[in-house]
C-alpha cells in the first residue's frame, strides 16, 4: 500500500457517525471486521486513542510492539497496530493525512504544570478525559477499566518529530480539514478517544477542534 490512500466507503453507510467536540471523549466497541474513520474536520486536531480487545482489556494497544514489527517510528497506511500478545488489535486501511504519533503520549494536568507553567495545573487534560470517559462507560463491559489501563496511546493527526538526537518535539500538524484515517478492526475491540483540548503546543494549532467519527459494518 501506498503511504497515503483515499477509501471508497460511503458516510451515507456508516452504522455510526457522531461529532466528538473538542475536550471531549468517545467510547465505543468496534467488532471484527468494522472499519472505524476518524475525520480531522477543521484541521490539525490531534486524537489520542486508546485500544483493547474487548474481551480482554489487559491485553490493549502495544506501541513497542507495534513500532519494533512496522521498523519505523509513524504509523500509516498498512500499519498493524499490535496487542501485548504480538496479534494485531487494528490494521490501518487508509490514510490521507501520511503519518501518526505514537510516541508523544497524552496530555495531563502533571505534564502540562511541568512543560509550561504552575497555573496550567488546572487546565484540562487528555488523561483527565479518559479518566472521565472510563467511569462513565466502566458499568458496561464485563471488566471494569480504571486508571491503571490508560498506558501509551496513539496521537492521530499529531505531528512530533524525532530529532537527530533522539529527542522528541511538538511541532505543527500536517493533517488538514477533511483528511482522515481508516482502520478495519482484526478483533472485538473498544476504542477510547480524547479529543484533545491542548493549547500549550501547536498541537492542536492552539485551536482545538471537533471530529468525526464513522463506522461501518464489513
Amino acid at each position: 500500500m501506498s503511504p497515503t490512500s483515499a477509501s471508497p466507503r460511503d458516510p451515507q453507510d456508516a452504522v455510526v457517525d457522531t461529532t466528538v467536540l473538542a475536550g471531549d471523549g468517545w467510547t465505543h466497541p468496534l467488532r471484527t471486521g468494522q472499519v472505524l474513520r476518524i475525520v480531522d474536520l477543521e484541521g490539525n486536531q490531534a486524537v489520542d486513542t486508546l485500544f483493547y480487545d474487548l474481551h480482554d482489556p489487559a491485553n490493549r494497544y502495544d506501541a513497542v510492539r507495534t513500532l519494533r514489527a512496522q521498523q519505523r517510528v509513524y504509523l500509516t497506511t498498512g500499519s498493524r497496530l499490535l496487542a501485548t500478545d504480538g496479534a494485531p488489535l487494528l490494521t490501518i486501511t487508509a490514510d490521507t493525512c501520511g503519518r501518526h504519533d505514537t510516541l508523544g503520549g497524552a496530555c495531563s494536568c502533571e505534564s502540562n504544570r511541568v512543560r509550561y507553567h504552575l497555573d496550567k495545573l488546572f487546565m484540562h487534560s487528555c488523561r483527565d478525559t479518559f479518566m472521565l470517559e472510563l467511569q462513565k462507560q466502566t458499568p458496561r463491559w464485563v471488566v471494569p477499566l480504571t486508571k491503571r489501563d490508560i498506558t501509551h496511546n496513539i496521537n492521530f493527526f499529531m505531528n512530533v518529530p524525532v530529532t537527530p538526537e533522539g529527542s522528541l518535539t511538538f511541532a505543527d500538524g500536517i493533517s488538514a480539514p477533511g483528511r482522515f484515517v481508516e482502520m478495519a478492526a482484526d478483533r472485538d475491540v473498544l476504542v477510547l478517544v480524547s479529543n484533545c483540548p491542548q493549547l500549550n503546543n501547536p498541537c492542536n494549532g492552539w485551536n482545538p477542534t471537533p471530529v468525526r467519527m464513522l463506522i461501518w459494518d464489513c
